[in-house]
């Protein structure tokens, strides 16, 4: 479902893929081939929201921040992820259940752990991996986990092509 807010309607690319039982509203930006799965809600009511290309959200996250956020390109969001934070940045995992609360910042190639917290106001250095609760940096993300980002992206692009060609 696809919503105006207080006069905003979100914009979506045309290659985008936005499921039926996604919500979003208000003030957002979804960028080309990117996707938002079932369940998810992108609340664009308090900020405004831009997804870079690319880059997937995938059932029952939340997306939704205070201040205006940025998720760039070729980012992969796991599913029940909780976004509230003001940047993630290029070619970045966010891990299945992972929370990102207000003003933290995410550099480009990094993996935050599944059920990982990342606390309020954390910066987080490009190529870092970040895991547990409080998130704590545990080195740099491995040439491994830069190909499974690059992988994930892949296998969603994809995806999100069928289900478009579909009718999804």
């Amino acid at each position: 479902m696809i919503r105006e807010f207080n006069g905003k309607r979100p914009r979506i690319a045309p290659t985008a893929f936005v499921s039926e039982a996604a919500y979003v509203i208000g003030d957002v930006e979804i960028g080309e081939n990117s996707s938002v799965w079932p369940g998810a809600v992108v609340r664009g009511d308090f900020a405004a929201i831009k997804i870079g290309n690319n880059t997937q959200i995938e059932d029952n996250c939340v997306v939704h921040a205070a201040i205006s956020q940025v998720i760039g390109d070729n980012v992969h969001v796991g599913h029940g992820a909780v976004i509230h934070c003001s940047r993630i940045g290029n070619n970045v995992l966010i891990g299945m259940n992972a929370t990102v609360l207000d003003n933290a910042n995410i550099g480009d190639y990094c993996v935050i752990g599944a059920n990982a917290l990342v606390p309020e106001g954390m910066q987080v250095p490009d190529r870092s991996f970040v895991v547990g609760v409080p998130g704590k940096i545990k080195g740099d993300v491995s040439p491994s986990q830069c190909t499974r980002i690059d992988d994930g992206v892949k296998w969603y692009l994809e995806l999100t092509r069928l289900y478009r060609e579909q009718g999804l």
